[in-house]
């Protein structure tokens, strides 16, 4: 078995857990690959009690044979994960070492137990649709998907921003608001849960809708079928606007003629067998807990 690990920096706070993870990788006979700026990042404070390798990139999934992708961080880790991981159909195992974390569910404690489970294979892969961004002029280069959402957003002003939105080419609304999300059944749980959107299923097969604080209070997120195309014009004041795809951003006009449609590819994540997503929702919602007494 070949694995990545993947993270962004490494906290001191941290340096006990990542530790442990190499210590159990090496115990289990794992071979193991770190992305190369996180490996220069970890050296000095981390021993290694065998041989790591580099890992560069994506081109490296044509190159080598890796099973899976470790990501030490938050959700954000994850979503900078996809950028690499791209069609390699490599599973992405979530190892949380940020705040709150509903698509890195593997808390630090249990890390030693996650990875035996994974070197045995006790596990299940979910696969997540993605969004594509189609533009008729350049944007993200060769990297238009996102897992979580697709924004639209006010920038250069305090303004509202118009969206003129367009399902399957028939004309659903104008949004007067700050801006708009489309989010996956993964984004669900982001940016738009904070912006009152529901939260949805990860296989529903849907995108959700969710206006950033519109002007008209009657206006409510939409949920449809993820095998529409919704595309948007833009009018504001201000010459520029922003769109993000997960946490990347570029800045947009109104001569940017936008559409969102589901991504070719999907993004598959390891779930240990006794973690779903209900308990994932439950556990970081707090649902059925009564802290009145506390």
């Amino acid at each position: 078995m070949q694995v990545v690990v993947y993270s962004k920096v490494l906290k001191p706070s941290d340096v006990p857990h990542v530790q442990k993870l190499f210590d159990t990788l090496c115990e289990e006979g794992i071979n193991t690959y770190v992305y190369g700026p996180y490996l220069d990042d970890i050296k000095k404070s981390i021993r290694f009690k065998g041989s790591v390798g580099v890992f560069e990139g994506y081109l490296d999934f044509k190159v080598k044979q890796l099973d899976y992708f470790l990501t030490l961080g938050g959700d954000g880790t994850i979503l900078d994960a996809t950028t690499h991981v791209r069609d390699s159909g490599v599973p992405i195992l979530g190892i949380n070492l940020g705040r709150l974390g509903f698509l890195a569910s593997i808390e630090k404690t249990r890390i030693p137990d996650a990875i035996r489970k994974l070197r045995r294979g006790m596990f299940t892969i979910e696969e997540r649709n993605m969004i594509y961004l189609e533009s008729n002029l350049p944007l993200f280069g060769n990297l238009r998907f996102a897992l979580n959402d697709c924004t639209l957003l006010k920038r250069d002003t305090s303004s509202m921003i118009t969206l003129h939105t367009f399902i399957n080419g028939a004309y659903l609304n104008s949004y007067w608001a700050d801006g708009i999300i489309v989010a996956t059944p993964t984004g669900s749980t982001g940016y738009s849960l904070s912006c009152g959107g529901p939260i949805v299923f990860p296989n529903s097969g849907n995108f959700v809708l969710t206006p950033v604080a519109p002007h008209n209070l009657n206006v409510r997120p939409v949920v449809i079928s993820d095998d529409s195309v919704i595309s948007f014009e833009i009018e504001g004041r201000a010459e520029n606007f922003l769109c993000t795809l997960d946490s990347r951003f570029e800045p947009i006009t109104s001569a940017h003629q936008l559409a969102v449609r589901k991504n070719d590819f999907k993004i598959r994540l390891v779930t240990l067998q006794d973690i779903g997503f209900m308990d994932t929702i439950r556990n970081k919602l707090a649902w059925g807990t009564d802290s009145r007494n506390h």
